[in-house]
């Protein structure tokens, strides 16, 4: 997919610097940045909390039900 972004000139500068030095197209700079910044900083992983509960002596209605019960105390 395309995207248009802007760059000071000073970025540009760098970034063509770059890309002359590792031989790669800016467009394969920048998804490698991108890709770079989503690792650090990206969301997470949808299917992450699947099965968090598994393994626990109590059911997720029973503890919803205990939790909810101290509101009435």
């Amino acid at each position: 997919m395309r995207t248009i972004i802007e760059l000071g000139e000073r970025e540009i500068a760098e970034l063509a610097a770059l890309t002359q030095r590792e031989g790669i197209s800016r467009a394969e700079a920048v998804r490698r940045a991108v890709r770079e910044y989503l690792t650090r900083h990206g969301v997470s992983d949808p299917d992450a909390a699947f099965g968090l509960w598994r393994g626990r002596s109590e059911d997720g209605l029973a503890y919803q039900d205990r939790l909810r019960g101290e509101w009435s105390e």
